[in-house]
C-alpha cells in the first residue's frame, strides 16, 4: 500500500463534500499536471491519501481511500488525463497545517513542503505515520 496527498480548494470541493458522497465516493477529476497524472496512475485500490484544503485553510483535514484505480478523466476532452475514485475514511481530529509541516524537522523533505504546487503527491510511510500521530489518528486508519 502507498500513501498520497491530494489537494483541493475547499470552496470548489471540500472534505465535507467527499464525506457527503458516502460509500459511492467521488471521481478525483480535473488534474491537469503531468507529474500529478503519473501519481494518479500509480495509485492502487486500498491506497490512502491525506485530503488537503489548499488556498483557504492550507491544512490536511482528512484521510481518503482509493476505491477505483486510474481511468480516463471524463472532464478531459482531449483524453490525456486520468482520475481515480476516492471515498472518505476519517477526518483528522486536529487539522495539520502547512505551517506545522514546514516547522517540523521530520517533514523537511515531504513533497508538501518541497513541491508545494503539486496537487497529487506521494507521502512516505514515515511522513504518514508522523502526521497521523500528531493529528490524533494513529491507530485509527491504515499505517
Amino acid at each position: 500500500m502507498a500513501f498520497w496527498l491530494l489537494k483541493s480548494e475547499p470552496d470548489v470541493f471540500s472534505w465535507e463534500d467527499l464525506v457527503a458522497r458516502g460509500a459511492a465516493g467521488e471521481p478525483w477529476t480535473g488534474v491537469r499536471n503531468h507529474s500529478a497524472k503519473l501519481n494518479l496512475m500509480a495509485m492502487r485500490r486500498g491506497d490512502q491519501a491525506f485530503f488537503y484544503h489548499s488556498q483557504a485553510g492550507k491544512a490536511i483535514v482528512g484521510v481518503a481511500e482509493v476505491i477505483r484505480e486510474a481511468y480516463p478523466d471524463p472532464t478531459d476532452a482531449k483524453g490525456v488525463f486520468v482520475c481515480t475514485d476516492l471515498v472518505a475514511v476519517a477526518p483528522l481530529k486536529t487539522p495539520f497545517t502547512l505551517a506545522q509541516a514546514k516547522a517540523d524537522s521530520a517533514l523537511q523533505n515531504m513533497s508538501l513542503v518541497t513541491s508545494f504546487r503539486l496537487s497529487v503527491q506521494p507521502v512516505t510511510d514515515a511522513e504518514w505515520s508522523h502526521i497521523l500521530s500528531v493529528s490524533g489518528l494513529a491507530g485509527a486508519v491504515k499505517e
